[in-house]
């Protein structure tokens, strides 16, 4: 078993990272509904780059965070090149600029992206990079773990109404009920060492990576699904809740 505690620091690698997070930022608009996720994300990544400048994080706890991150990205870049991006993000994609949905919807749908299939697949990439076994990470998963937890509360303080706006009887809260962190984050650690078994028997076995792959397909596919929900379009917000600017 590798002895991830005895990583040293890590550099500031995180900083690529955080300067195409900015250059997305400056390039969208700022009702675009990738934009809103994007300039949440950012300031959660400005404050993993200061911890890992002053040696809070382990080489592993940042390799995983870059690695997650990179998942974002390339989902962007697909969409910019006219590809096709994960099942899981083509709904925000797909969603940005409809008017009736609204900010938190597509900071969520992110969320809901970003931890439900790419947290698993950064683990396996983490795995492979630092040659240990997501057991080993399990520490540094709980460490990022609890950043995504600083995640959902700017995106809920930042975008979501005043208690007088979200009634009970408003749509918005009933699809806020509908999803937990906790839950999407328990369900990545699974699905991560359930991907991670699979690829190993594979190659001990000498099989094609027939059952990883659809596993993979599977879980994109179902974590979208959820996403397709949450952007259900709700109509214009009430006057007075939040429009999506984000303080960065």
């Amino acid at each position: 078993m590798a002895q991830i505690e005895q990583f040293p620091a890590a550099p500031a690698e995180v900083g690529p990272v955080v300067e195409r997070m900015r250059a997305l930022r400056a390039s969208w608009p700022e009702a675009d509904g990738v934009a809103v996720f994007n300039r949440v994300y950012l300031t959660v990544t400005e404050d993993i780059e200061r911890r890992v400048a002053a040696g809070e994080f382990t080489r592993a706890a940042a390799t995983l965070d870059v690695r997650f991150a990179e998942r974002y990205l390339a989902a962007v870049d697909a969409a910019a090149a006219g590809g096709r991006p994960p099942a899981c993000w083509r709904p925000l994609f797909q969603y940005r600029g409809h008017p009736g949905v609204r900010p938190l919807q597509f900071a969520l749908a992110g969320v809901n992206a970003h931890i439900g299939h790419d947290l698993a697949l950064a683990v396996v990439d983490t795995c492979r990079s630092l040659g240990c076994e997501p057991a080993d990470l399990e520490g540094e998963f709980e460490r990022v773990g609890d950043v995504l937890v600083l995640l959902e509360e700017r995106v809920r303080e930042e975008l979501m109404p005043g208690p007088d706006l979200l009634e009970v009887g408003d749509p918005l809260t009933h699809l806020l009920g509908c999803w937990s962190l906790e839950r999407a984050r328990d369900g990545a650690w699974l699905a991560a060492r359930s991907l991670w078994r699979l690829r190993r028997l594979e190659h001990g076995l000498g099989l094609l990576p027939e059952p990883a792959e659809e596993f993979t397909e599977r879980l994109d596919r179902s974590v979208g699904l959820v996403g397709r929900m949450m952007l259900t379009p709700l109509g214009a917000q009430s006057s007075g809740s939040s429009t999506g600017a984000i303080s960065s």
